[in-house]
C-alpha cells in the first residue's frame, strides 16, 4: 500500500479539494439510475382481467365518468395526489440564475424528500423563464394533472406576481417554498433562539441581508409575528421606500418597519441582535460580528456556503449560530417544512398558506424541541415527529377556519 502525503495549503484550497471529492460522489449517486427518482406502478398487471380493469376497456368507462364529473379525477387518478414541482432556475439560493436545466437537480431532490419523508408524490418540471403571463398560462394549462403547485427558485419580483396570478386562477394550493417554507423555519428557529438568549423576541433588532423572495417573505412573517425593528440590506445597502433600484414589493414593506441608522451593512450591523442572511457566501466579517450585541444570533443560511463560516462567527462572539447546511449544527432549512405542509394541505383540502397558518406551523416546529440548546436549536429533518407535527398544525388550523 502506498500513502501519499500532500501539502494542501490554505483552508480555501482544502475546501476546494474537498468539494471535488464530494462532487465525484454526487455525480456517481445521480448517474447510477439517471437521477434520484423513478415512477413506480401502483398495482400489478398479471392477467388479461387485470389489464382490462387497469387499462382498456375499463378506463373507457372511467373516462366517461370523469367527463361528466371532473372532480372524480381526484379520486380515481394520480392527479388527486400529485404535486407539480416547478422551477425556471432563475434564483437558486447561493447559486443565482442557473437556468431551468440547472434547476432540475434541485426540484428532483425536493421531490425525493417529499416522497421519502411524507409520502407525497411530486413531479419535477423545468420551464423556460418566459414572460410572466406565458409562464402562468403554461401552469394553468397543465394544472388538471395536479393536486397542488410547488414553485421553486423563481427570481423576485416575478415570483410574487406568478404566485398571485396562479392563486387567483387555480382551485388547488399554490405554494412558493423559497418564500413560505423559508419564512416558517426561520421564525421557528428564532423563537427558540430568543428563548436561549433570554430576550423577548418582539424586541429583537434584526438585520436581514438578502431581500429577494425568501428574504422579503421572512421579513414579512417576522413583522406579522411582532418583530418591528427590522433592517433590510442587500449588496447595495439599506433598502428604502424611495430607492428605485428595488421592486415595489421591497419598497412598500421597507416603509412599515423601524430600520437602523446608516446605509451600508458595515454601518448597520452595529448593535443588531440578529443577522439573518439569505444572500451569498462570505458577506459578513468577523469585525462586523464583533459590533453586534452580546449573545448575538447569526443565521447564515446561504447554500452551499454560508455568509460567514460557523467557526469564525463563534470565535467572534456569536452565541447562537445556524446555517442552511446539514454539515453544521442547527440546520435552518425549509426541508423541515414543505413535506409535512403539503401533506397537510392535501389531507385538509386547504387552498392557501396564509400568514396565520405559517405562524401556527412555525410555533409547532419550535415547540417540537422541548429544551433547545446552543447547538440543538431546532429539530433535525431526521428527528421523529417532524412531518407529523407540521401536518397536525395544518389540520388544527384548518379545523379553526
Amino acid at each position: 500500500m502506498i500513502f501519499l502525503c500532500l501539502n494542501l495549503g490554505s483552508q480555501k484550497e482544502k475546501e476546494k479539494i474537498r468539494d471535488v471529492v464530494n462532487l465525484n460522489k454526487v455525480l456517481r449517486i445521480h448517474e447510477q439510475d439517471t437521477g434520484v427518482l423513478s415512477m413506480q406502478a401502483g398495482i400489478r398487471i398479471r392477467s388479461k382481467d387485470d389489464l382490462a380493469e387497469a387499462y382498456t376497456p375499463g378506463v373507457g368507462e372511467l373516462a366517461k365518468l370523469i367527463e361528466t364529473d371532473e372532480s372524480a379525477k381526484n379520486k380515481y387518478t394520480l392527479s388527486g395526489k400529485l404535486v407539480a414541482l416547478v422551477t425556471d432556475g432563475t434564483a437558486v439560493l447561493g447559486l443565482g440564475n442557473i437556468g431551468p436545466a440547472g434547476g432540475l437537480p434541485i426540484v428532483e431532490g425536493k421531490a425525493l424528500i417529499y416522497k421519502q419523508f411524507s409520502g407525497v408524490d411530486a413531479l419535477p418540471l423545468a420551464i423556460n423563464p418566459v414572460p410572466i403571463a406565458e409562464f402562468v398560462e403554461t401552469i394553468k394549462n397543465i394544472a388538471k394533472s395536479f393536486a397542488g403547485i410547488h414553485l421553486e427558485d423563481i427570481a423576485a419580483p416575478r415570483c410574487f406576481e406568478i404566485e398571485d396570478k396562479l392563486k387567483a386562477a387555480l382551485d388547488i394550493p399554490v405554494y412558493h417554498d423559497d418564500q413560505t417554507g423559508t419564512a416558517i423555519v426561520v421564525l421557528a428557529a428564532l423563537i427558540n433562539a430568543a428563548r436561549l438568549v433570554d430576550k423577548p423576541i418582539t424586541e429583537l433588532r434584526v438585520l436581514m441581508h438578502g431581500v429577494g423572495a425568501s428574504g422579503l417573505a421572512t421579513a414579512k412573517l417576522l413583522y406579522r409575528f411582532g418583530i418591528t425593528q427590522l433592517t433590510l440590506v442587500d449588496i447595495h445597502g439599506k433598502i428604502t421606500e424611495k430607492d428605485t433600484r428595488y421592486n415595489h414589493y421591497q419598497r412598500k414593506f421597507s416603509a412599515k418597519i423601524q430600520q437602523g441608522q446608516g446605509q451600508s451593512l458595515d454601518e448597520l450591523i452595529t448593535g443588531q441582535d440578529v443577522f439573518i442572511g439569505l444572500s451569498d457566501r462570505d458577506v459578513l466579517s468577523v469585525q462586523q460580528v464583533r459590533r453586534m450585541t452580546e449573545d448575538c444570533i447569526v443565521f447564515a443560511l446561504a447554500n452551499p456556503r454560508p455568509e460567514i463560516a460557523p467557526d469564525l462567527a463563534k470565535a467572534a462572539g456569536v452565541k447562537i449560530m445556524a446555517t442552511g447546511s446539514s454539515q453544521y449544527p442547527n440546520q435552518v432549512n425549509n426541508l423541515l417544512v414543505f413535506p409535512g405542509l403539503f401533506k397537510g394541505l392535501l389531507e385538509t383540502h386547504l387552498k392557501t398558506v396564509d400568514e396565520g397558518l405559517q405562524i401556527k406551523v412555525a410555533q409547532a416546529l419550535s415547540h417540537l424541541t422541548v429544551k433547545p440548546k446552543v447547538d440543538n436549536l431546532i429539530a433535525n429533518v431526521f428527528d421523529e415527529g417532524v412531518v407529523d407535527t407540521v401536518v397536525s398544525a395544518v389540520k388544527a388550523y384548518a379545523s379553526d377556519k
